[in-house]
């Protein structure tokens, strides 16, 4: 919403007195009052300039958008006649990034189905649960991860994500229906057969990414097409007041740098930055050489990063310029955490034509909720920025529930139309996360000053930020737990300036058990994803905890940094 036409609401704040809410000071967003909606169709209708939607930076290809949405429509109605997919069915996406990851997902959410991406990294035992959890119908992945899918399901059908022109794939005995090179090109199954086309509205589920939320256990983000066209919406209004570099040129072209699977990349770069036309340069992998050549090979505008990219360009600062053409970029997005001082201070001056944005969002807010929106808001150091339009905010103790004025901490609550429908067949973490009002607990502690910028201060979740990447540590002291020779363990982040945090464990070891640090973080590793392993290790005789047993894991964080 935007600020309503009352007196008492501060037009340099944005807060309301009467209510305790700060409201956006930005232009709201017009969302379409068609309730019959999908997120695709509101994309492909969209007009712009735009002649190239993707490239592929190993191969060179491109795709034009004609080409693109002729693509996702081959492949909606072979799902639809030859499949049987239908409105409210889910449909797993397995793959690092590729072209093919937006055409599966606008393909899958046109019919009304819902995609639910995996982390290619996760191991078996994860994939099994989001699988079970989500009760996906159908799952689409590459060769080499086909069979993370299938050992914890053999009867899932499955789609191979193939290139065109690829050599025969050897897979055994698993239960491929389909190539994604056939459907794409029409030639699988009888396409004079019409598709069934169910009404689907703007408040259906389109997707279903996985978030630990604000505590424990990893939970299915409900998002409607609504969600999605309203992050689409606030997208498409950041980017259109792009001013012409010297030559007059306006072109937007991105290199993706960040995952698909995640809420940061999903938004932008399978579904809101199409709708304004621009080219996004795809990256399989991050690798900073890459990263670097792709932006002087394609001329790239924009480059979406998290910080420790960020810092690691500037530690290289000399050196890449020297041997790279950063001569088109023109603007830095960061997301993930509030950049301090001395790192914008230190990119500046080593890239010294680069602007740098930021911004601030969950998957539950379908990865929108503040951002910088020029340089000058940048220059407000620390800030994740004002609030994203239509978006309202709440900053409420946690103590005693009062919301709170401008410049006083509390947790941070968020309102508007990109807000999550609520966790999958989880009312109980829902109620504990959405009020009955829409207001969304984010986990953060934050305050917002008296120009409108929110500042983060600290985080009253316990998730465990690791390249941008969350980490419940409940998770992994369940594993712990199941170890033989353990007795009791907590798991909380450790500090690292390259990965930002790390999981770190304080193990009780049972009576006569001579249990190694090495030999606790193998047990773990076989068992978790890469970026989820615990990487360091301490015994203790005892693991703090309050008189209600919850671990007190400030007392063993504040035990582990006190050493640094």
């Amino acid at each position: 919403m935007a600020p309503p036409s009352n007196p008492a609401v501060d037009p340099r704040t944005g807060f309301c007195p009467s209510n305790s809410v700060f409201y956006s000071k930005r232009e709201p967003i017009a969302l379409p009052p068609n309730p019959s909606l999908d997120v695709t169709t509101f994309i492909s209708s969209q007009a712009h300039r735009g002649t190239t939607a993707f490239i592929d930076y190993a191969t060179g290809r491109r795709l034009s958008f004609p080409e693109l949405w002729a693509a996702v429509d081959s492949v909606a109605t072979c799902l639809s006649v030859d499949m049987g997919v239908r409105k409210g069915h889910v449909v797993l996406l397995l793959s690092p990034n590729s072209i093919s990851f937006p055409i599966v997902c606008l393909a899958v959410m046109s019919l009304g189905a819902v995609i639910t991406t995996a982390n290619p990294l996760n191991t078996p035992r994860e994939i099994a649960k989001q699988m079970k959890d989500s009760r996906a119908s159908l799952a689409f992945a590459t060769p080499q991860l086909v069979p993370k899918i299938a050992e914890s399901n053999p009867n899932l059908p499955i789609v191979l994500i193939d290139e065109v022109g690829q050599d025969p794939i050897r897979l055994g005995n698993f239960k491929i229906v389909s190539k994604l090179s056939e459907m794409v090109a029409g030639r699988k199954g009888n396409l004079t057969r019409q598709r069934v086309r169910e009404r689907v509205d703007q408040n259906d589920t389109a997707t279903l990414l996985y978030s630990s939320g604000t505590t424990g256990e990893s939970k299915g983000v409900a998002s409607t097409h609504r969600n999605l066209i309203a992050m689409v919406q606030t997208v498409i209004g950041r980017f259109s007041s792009i001013e012409p570099d010297e030559d007059g040129n306006r072109d937007q072209i991105f290199v993706c740098t960040v995952p698909m699977f995640h809420i940061y990349g999903l938004a932008a770069f399978a579904t809101g930055l199409l709708a304004s036309g621009s080219t996004i340069v795809v990256l399989s992998k991050f690798e900073m050489d890459e990263m670097l050549s792709a932006i002087g090979r394609y001329r790239a505008t924009y480059l979406p990063l998290v910080p420790p990219i960020l810092v690691a360009m500037i530690g290289g600062g000399d050196r890449i310029r020297a041997r790279y053409d950063l001569s088109s970029l023109r603007t830095v997005l960061c997301g993930g955490a509030p950049l301090s001082k001395e790192v914008i201070e230190g990119f500046l001056e080593k890239y010294q034509t680069v602007r740098i944005l930021q911004g601030y969002g969950l998957t539950e807010s379908t990865g929108i909720g503040a951002s910088t929106d020029t340089a000058e808001e940048s220059r407000r150091y620390g800030t994740a920025g004002m609030l994203n339009p239509s978006m309202e905010a709440k900053i409420v103790d946690p103590e005693s529930g009062e919301a709170l004025p401008v410049n006083r901490t509390g947790e941070l609550w968020l309102r508007g139309p990109s807000i999550m429908k609520g966790y999958f067949s989880n009312v109980e973490a829902t109620s504990s996360t959405l009020d009955s009002e829409g207001w969304l607990r984010t986990g953060d502690l934050c305050y917002i000053d008296e120009d409108g910028f929110i500042f983060v201060v600290d985080r009253l979740k316990e998730l465990i930020k690791y390249k941008g990447y969350q980490v419940p540590p409940a998770e992994l002291e369940a594993l712990l737990l199941t170890h033989p020779e353990i007795a009791d363990a907590a798991v909380i982040p450790f500090p690292d300036k390259d990965v930002g945090q790390y999981p770190m464990a304080y193990v009780v070891r049972k009576p006569g058990s001579v249990l190694s640090e090495e030999a606790v973080m193998n047990f773990i590793s076989n068992l978790v994803a890469p970026y989820k392993r615990v990487r360091r290790v301490a015994f203790v005789a005892a693991i703090p905890k309050n008189p209600s047993g919850k671990i007190l894991r400030k007392d063993l964080i504040k035990l582990a940094t006190s050493k640094l």
